[in-house]
């Protein structure tokens, strides 16, 4: 399908992926079969959920690379209180939806609003009013996505200017390698900068794959929040998650302020593997590196970067 001119735009700037993604057969959203063996502090955030509604209600961009099963609020908090009653949440607006925010407003009214839900938005910021940015500011939206490999610098620092103008921070979904390009960009950010999924870091090669040193000195001065969620971990064929673990560790070694733990719910556009995830295991194991440091990460982390 040839995208049009304004489609193809918001493709270069990462706020809608080409593709076109066959409708797949609707399956439950994943729950946890693994019960979660230790006390979740008071606080806990999941720092990183999707909703995905009815597409009567709320249609996909005809663009996308997926085309996921729903996953609604209800399913949603019956996986957090399987997870021993984590109580924050924050609904990252996915790129199956491009620009329009509606599906992730409502996830997080549903969720219990500004008092229990924050969100991350993705915005075209040529035609974005301040207006819209603050009414999403006011229903709890505390951040700006980019959702690309590349990410041009211009794209960057268009995507700070507004985050700037709110308060916001940036939230950046990309690769090692692109991190390392934009080092320089993020040191002398605006505003704070969140890295996702590791930066797709993949446990089996180690802390010395390339960029991987970059994304802990930017951690270790503080420049940037690193998000440590259940997709990341997944990428690791080691049964007790031990090469996956030894990156953990040295991101939490490095600044334990700055990271962030998510269970990416409900694991979108991975096949197989992320379907069969079980959330449960992982914030086991995430318990297990943390240590002494499951409050700062789980509770105080969130809590300073997203306004609870």
């Amino acid at each position: 399908m040839k995208l049009g001119r304004r489609q193809a735009v918001l493709a270069t700037m990462g706020l809608a992926i080409q593709g076109q993604g066959a409708p797949g057969p609707k399956q439950p959203p994943p729950q946890p079969r693994t019960r979660v063996g230790f006390v979740v502090p008071r606080g806990a955030c999941d720092c990183h959920t999707h909703i995905f509604g009815d597409p009567a209600t709320f249609p996909f961009f005809e663009g996308r690379k997926y085309t996921p099963s729903p996953a609604l609020p209800s399913d949603l908090k019956r996986m957090h209180k399987a997870l021993r009653d984590v109580e924050r949440v924050v609904i990252v607006q996915p790129s199956v939806y491009g620009t329009d925010n509606r599906a992730t407003l409502w996830g997080m009214r549903e969720m219990g609003g500004p008092k229990r839900a924050r969100g991350i938005a993705v915005i075209d910021p040529a035609t974005v009013t301040t207006a819209d940015l603050r009414d999403m500011d006011r229903q709890g939206i505390r951040g700006i996505r980019i959702n690309a490999t590349p990410i041009v610098p211009e794209q960057l620092r268009q995507a700070f200017a507004k985050a700037k103008e709110q308060n916001w921070h940036v939230q950046i979904n990309t690769s090692l390698t692109v991190i390392e390009s934009l080092k320089a960009m993020i040191e002398d950010a605006p505003v704070p900068v969140v890295i996702d999924h590791v930066a797709g870091a993949i446990p089996a090669q180690g802390p010395q794959q390339p960029g991987f040193q970059t994304l802990v000195d930017l951690v270790r001065t503080g420049k940037a929040y690193v998000k440590v969620t259940h997709r990341y971990l997944s990428t690791s064929k080691s049964p007790m998650f031990e090469d996956a673990e030894a990156l953990a560790r040295q991101l939490l070694q490095a600044n334990p302020q700055r990271i962030l733990w998510g269970t990416d719910w409900p694991h979108p556009g991975g096949g197989d593997d992320f379907d069969n995830l079980d959330d449960g295991r992982l914030l086991n194991h995430t318990a297990s590196w943390c240590e002494l440091n499951l409050k700062t990460v789980l509770v105080e982390n969130p809590a300073r970067l997203y306004g609870f």
